[in-house]
């Protein structure tokens, strides 16, 4: 069967549209419950589960009806997909879950300044000495909401504009003091 260009777009504006919506909404949902999920939030992330299948069942079953006859459904559903993951990511970003280990690489007679500011925001620093290129350092280990690290590390740019931070992020932290982590639902 030769497809022809009129059946490759003869379908109604307003599916493809419901099609790529619904599909942006299940991958965004997607792509924040995954994260979820590597974070340690498994009630809230079984929540979206539910949902994300729902939508997945009734778009992807709306799609692979005819596709062979309308491939313009398939296409638009691909799209629809990279744009929810791209979306996922920046609400995931936004909403900033979990923690984050910071580890700051400075001289030794900067990081009482920087050590000092963390405390006054009372947040929990460790500092080591070390011995870096060009002589004596500092290294500050500090575990932080991921909420607000960009501020943190501006203001500690701030004090050093050369200071080395290197961020991971932490799926299980437990002892010291640290903030607790924040609930999802009330």
């Amino acid at each position: 069967m030769i497809l022809s260009i009129a059946d490759f777009f003869n379908v109604p504006w307003y599916e493809l549209l419901i099609i790529f919506l619904l599909k942006v909404l299940e991958i965004t949902v997607m792509t924040v419950r995954l994260i979820l999920v590597n974070r340690g939030f498994k009630v809230p992330a079984s929540v979206l589960a539910f949902f994300e299948l729902i939508l997945w069942v009734f778009v992807a079953g709306s799609v692979l009806d005819n596709v062979m006859k309308y491939p313009i459904k398939g296409i638009v559903y691909s799209l629809a997909y990279s744009v929810g993951v791209y979306l996922g990511s920046i609400i995931e970003k936004k909403l900033a879950f979990g923690k984050v280990m910071l580890q700051i690489i400075l001289p030794t007679d900067e990081s009482n300044a920087v050590a000092a500011l963390l405390r006054e925001q009372r947040i929990g620093v460790t500092t080591v000495n070390a011995e870096g290129y060009k002589g004596a350092k500092s290294i500050l280990i500090v575990y932080a909401n991921r909420k607000g690290v960009d501020k943190l590390k501006e203001d500690i740019f701030k004090i050093d504009p050369n200071v080395v931070i290197g961020e991971s992020d932490i799926t299980k932290l437990s002892g010291g003091t640290i903030n607790p982590r924040r609930r999802l639902f009330k």
